[in-house]
This record gives structure tokens, C-alpha cells and sequence, in this order.
């Protein structure tokens, strides 16, 4: 399988896609896009993510999905929303940009073509969760709040969690204006962490969720982080600011088996 694999224990399952592995889509979503929201025929997005769930033996009701708004609403996935009509299902995933859950087999998925994904799992609690932190989600702190979210929904504890931070944009190619620097400021972020200034301010993602994952507990010894940029790589994995906003997306999931 073309994936890009994370390094979890047994019973879980954690991955990326790769816009360059086998599937359907043609053009700016070639090939492999899942997401059903960002411009590609139905049909293709519908046949990559069978090819999706045979690869990783997801049942597809249980591959879950949300349409991201870059705010900081967290779905919690329970048997209530497992039992119900897709319609409800939809209209609960739009405007959701993380997912956490205690069920087993349901996969949780955020997709990305720069923006952060990152993904957890609490082995005490057998808890998982998936972030999408795009710039304004770092700044309004929603991987903080997930493990909040995670703690008040399940009792998890920062230091029982593991952590992947996927494929996205480097400090390198993530150029910005000086309201996005101030945004970050304000915020209360270490700007002589996250912060480079060459002709204009460069922002570190990676760093400044880094930061949110330690200050919630999780030990750096279990802190994954790809290291690849999506902007300087985009051959193989999608990324919008090279391509535009229409193009494909890749998917970062996670999935408890047992």
C-alpha cells in the first residue's frame, strides 16, 4: 500500500494518503483525492475511498469524514451518531475541524492539502481523535482543546497520549503578512519559536502544535512529526497553495481495531 504509515501500537491503524498513488481522479485532483468537498467528480472520490477502505479494511459507513471550516468545533463519535440516517450524519460533520472518539473501527479522518494533521491516541483510555489545524485553528488553539475535549469526554490524561503530526507546510514555504504573525502574537505563542522573518514573516505549523501537544501533557518522546512539506512536495502530496484551492486533498486517518 502507497501510505504514508504512523507509528502506534497494534490495534491501531494511522495513515496518510498520497495524491500520486493509484485512483481515479484526473487533473489538479490526481490521482488519489477521498474529500467530497473541494471540486472533484463524485464518482472518483466515490471509487477512492473503496479503494480506501479495501486497503485498510474500513467499513465504509465507518469511514468518517467532516466537511472543515478552519474554526474549532469538536464532534465526538458515539454510538448515536454511528446509528444514524447519513442525512443526520452529514449535517453533524459540516462546520467540524476535529473528531474524537472511544469506538472501535470507525476511522477518523481530516483532510489537508497544507494544513496540519494531526492525530492522537490515549492507550489508558483507548480514545482517538483527529485535528485539522490550519493557521486560524493553531491561533485559536484547537489541538489544546481536542485533548481538553478528550479528557472531558473520556478522562484521558496528556501523558497516556501519542501523537502524529502529518504531511503540511514547512516554516520554510509558509510565507504570511504581518496580520497573520500578529495573530499568532496575541495569541500568547513564543514567536522566537514559531516565527522567521526573511523578506517576509514564516511561520512554523509543526512547532506551534508541537507546543500545544506539550502543554497538555503529551511526553515529546511521543510526538511524532512527518517532516515533509506538502508545498515543496506537492508531486506527492496535494498541497493548495501550489495548486490552488481547487485541487485535491489528502486524507490523515486513525482507527482503533480493538
Amino acid at each position: 500500500m502507497n501510505y504514508l504509515s504512523y507509528n502506534f501500537p497494534a490495534n491501531i491503524k494511522a495513515f496518510s494518503t498520497r495524491r500520486n498513488q493509484a485512483g481515479s481522479s484526473e487533473g489538479n485532483y490526481a490521482k488519489f483525492n477521498c474529500t467530497h468537498y473541494c471540486g472533484d467528480n463524485p464518482n472518483h472520490v466515490a471509487n477512492n475511498r473503496k479503494k480506501l477502505c479495501n486497503d485498510w479494511n474500513i467499513h465504509p459507513d465507518r469511514l468518517i469524514i467532516p466537511r472543515q471550516t478552519h474554526d474549532t468545533r469538536i464532534v465526538t463519535i458515539d454510538e448515536q451518531f454511528v446509528q444514524s440516517p447519513i442525512q443526520e450524519r452529514t449535517g453533524i460533520l459540516e462546520g467540524c475541524d476535529a473528531l474524537i472518539t472511544h469506538l472501535p473501527h470507525c476511522c477518523l479522518c481530516i483532510s489537508t492539502a497544507d494544513c496540519v494533521p494531526i492525530v492522537l491516541y490515549d492507550s489508558s483510555h483507548n480514545a482517538i481523535a483527529a485535528i485539522h489545524a490550519g493557521w486560524r485553528g493553531t491561533v485559536a488553539g484547537i489541538t489544546s482543546k481536542t485533548i481538553q475535549a478528550m479528557s472531558q469526554q473520556f478522562g484521558s490524561c496528556g501523558c497516556d497520549i501519542q501523537a502524529a503530526i502529518g504531511p503540511s507546510i514547512s516554516l520554510s514555504a509558509f510565507e504570511v503578512g504581518d496580520e497573520v504573525y500578529e495573530a499568532f502574537l496575541q495569541a500568547g505563542f513564543d514567536m522566537t519559536r514559531i516565527a522567521k522573518k526573511e523578506e517576509k514573516w514564516h511561520i512554523d505549523l509543526w512547532e506551534a502544535n508541537y507546543i500545544q501537544l506539550t502543554e497538555q501533557g503529551i511526553k515529546p518522546t511521543n510526538i511524532q512529526v512527518a517532516g515533509i512539506c506538502t508545498y515543496q512536495h506537492h508531486e506527492t502530496f496535494f498541497s493548495a497553495r501550489k495548486n490552488g484551492a481547487l485541487s485535491g486533498r489528502m486524507l490523515t486517518g486513525i482507527m482503533r481495531i480493538e
